[in-house]
């Protein structure tokens, strides 16, 4: 029997009307919502900070003002991560909702994430391990309707319902292993439906619609949407999803290591993709911890420089900038030039350059009036044309997110029912340490012939995102002989030429035949993470879109 679970958010923020869409759109038996992301975590633990009753994702609330009826007058469960950092507390707040709109529900949590009490080190505002979703499914086999959780894997959402429905276990690590990659499908949101897809020009995604995984008893599953929505799902758009913000054919879950490399998918209609062949092995023993601190504080400020002369307006500015900071200098001031300018412009905003200053220290004075009011002082002073993109403020903490590990074993895992019964979840029997899979065999290369200087783009699609401080860049080719092609090309060296803040990174490849792929992870370009805004572009997620804008010699039998 089919599993159809849907998804209505895939952040903190995401679309409100989403729960009524997904709920009134067509046949559902779950619902899941995403809320959670590693900046997201800081959020709600400096909200809980102030309000110890704080810490969840309060639009889900809001979410299920109109939300818990339909799902129950349609029989649908509800699973999220919107508990954060606070999932008892959600969960009241659920009880206390279906008390005030008449709408009898049972509602469980999952816990046992939060280990800020192990004593981290100074500024620790967060830290939660990433559980699997068996402590979900035990809340769904103890019959909830709703079930709300915190820190799990995002796929998770998934897999927990899947294990309750279907009856897995532990050892069902291929069936499992497939809800892991269908989870991971769904997570992101429209982002599985023609959101953030680089052939956007292909598909109507004014207004996509949410995505729809059918899940079956062996794993395999059939990725879809609600009919009559926007967007579109194809091979392309959930390749793309499948490889944001993974790297090698190892997928490492808490439930089961889900194994990239193996998984098909295949065209069956219209908006309906099939994802099968997926195999799943023991999970390693031991959850990753996501920490997140307070860095410091932190300000910016972007100086115009419009016209001729711009290395030098830029020069001039930052000698004076230099000066006014000497006395008291932050402890980390970067600079950088984005040359948006262009000669002989018939619009000013053409004609201009953006220097952006940011400065960074742990004492808020040093980054606040100190550092705006010498930008302000050189408006009469400075370079011909001076203006800000917006007036300089004060100085703004900001956050720093960090990877530890820790035994699954000793993380108390537990499902929390409406009743108040607390059902221990035990940890994985069996685990095997992670190590990368060997590079697999490349295809054949396309013979020689001749070519023109275009855009990668033109032949492979990319998507990239934020992994703590590194960023990935999955590259998926369009047909088998631009494939043949990318593989042979677009090495590490190759890779590093287009994009050269990469170069001196470390870069890893990894080649995913199955998907026509490969996936470059990029150590360290992010920071410390999101949370410390290290670049322009703090969580990657254009890096991709850059990569795909360069140009190179491509054979004209693929154009």
């Amino acid at each position: 029997m089919t599993l159809r679970i849907g998804n209505a958010s895939g952040f903190y923020g995401d679309r409100f009307d989403a729960v009524r869409e997904m709920l009134t759109g067509g046949p559902l038996d779950v619902l899941t919502g995403d809320y959670l992301a590693e900046l997201t975590m800081l959020i709600l633990g400096r909200d809980r900070a102030r309000d110890p009753r704080l810490g969840y994702a309060r639009t889900f609330l809001r979410q299920l003002e109109e939300g818990l009826g339909l799902a129950a007058e349609r029989g649908v469960r509800i699973v999220t991560n919107a508990g954060g950092l606070n999932p008892a507390a959600l969960a009241d707040a659920v009880r206390e909702l279906s008390d005030r709109v008449g709408v009898p529900v049972r509602v469980a949590h999952v816990e046992g994430d939060d280990l800020l009490d192990r004593g981290w080190g100074p500024g620790v505002v967060a830290a939660h391990a990433y559980l699997g979703g068996a402590g979900i499914a035990a809340c769904l086999r103890a019959g909830a309707d709703v079930v709300v959780a915190g820190r799990v894997t995002d796929a998770a959402l998934v897999t927990g319902p899947a294990a309750a429905h279907f009856g897995w276990t532990a050892e069902d690590r291929d069936a499992l292993a497939g809800a892991v990659v269908a989870g991971h499908v769904l997570e992101c949101g429209t982002q599985a439906t023609g959101g953030n897809y680089s052939f956007f020009t292909e598909h109507d995604i004014v207004h996509p619609g949410f995505p729809v995984a059918e899940i079956h008893a062996d794993g395999s599953s059939v990725i879809s949407k609600h009919p009559g929505t926007g967007g579109a799902v194809t091979v392309g758009t959930v390749t793309a999803q499948l490889l944001y913000e993974t790297a090698g054919g190892r997928y490492a879950g808490p439930d089961v290591t889900a194994r990239l490399d193996t998984a098909r998918l295949t065209r069956l209609d219209r908006d309906r993709v099939r994802i099968d062949g997926v195999r799943g092995e023991a999970p390693p023993p031991t959850l990753k911890v996501g920490l997140n601190r307070l860095g410091g504080h932190r300000n910016e400020v972007v100086f115009v420089l419009t016209g001729l002369n711009i290395e030098a307006k830029a020069a001039l500015v930052r000698e004076q900038m230099e000066r006014a900071l000497a006395k008291s200098r932050p402890a980390e001031v970067r600079w950088t030039l984005a040359r948006t300018d262009r000669a002989d412009a018939a619009v000013e905003e053409e004609a201009s350059a953006l220097l952006r200053l940011v400065v960074r220290d742990p004492d808020p004075d040093a980054v606040g009036r100190a550092v705006s009011s010498a930008a302000v002082e050189l408006g009469l002073a400075g370079y011909p044309g001076f203006h800000l993109t917006a007036p300089p403020g004060k100085g703004a903490p900001y956050g720093v997110f960090e990877a530890a590990y820790v035994a699954a074993g000793s993380v108390p895992h537990t499902a929390v029912l409406d009743d108040g019964r607390r059902i221990p979840v035990p940890p994985p029997t069996q685990t095997a340490e992670l190590t990368e899979l060997p590079e697999p065999p490349l295809p054949e290369p396309l013979p020689p012939g001749p070519t023109r200087r275009v855009p990668l783009g033109t032949v492979a699609g990319a998507r990239s995102g934020d992994k703590g401080g590194s960023a990935n860049v999955g590259l998926w080719a369009r047909g088998e002989d631009a494939w043949r092609w990318l593989a042979h090309t677009l090495t590490v060296r190759r890779f590093q030429e287009l994009l050269p803040e990469t170069r001196p990174l470390t870069v890893t490849r990894h080649v995913l035949p199955n998907l026509r792929a490969l996936n470059f992870t990029v150590d360290g370009l992010l920071g410390e993470g999101v949370g410390a805004q290290a670049r322009f572009d703090p969580q990657a997620k254009a890096l991709g879109e850059w990569l795909r804008s360069r140009h190179l010699e491509i054979p004209e039998m693929l154009l």
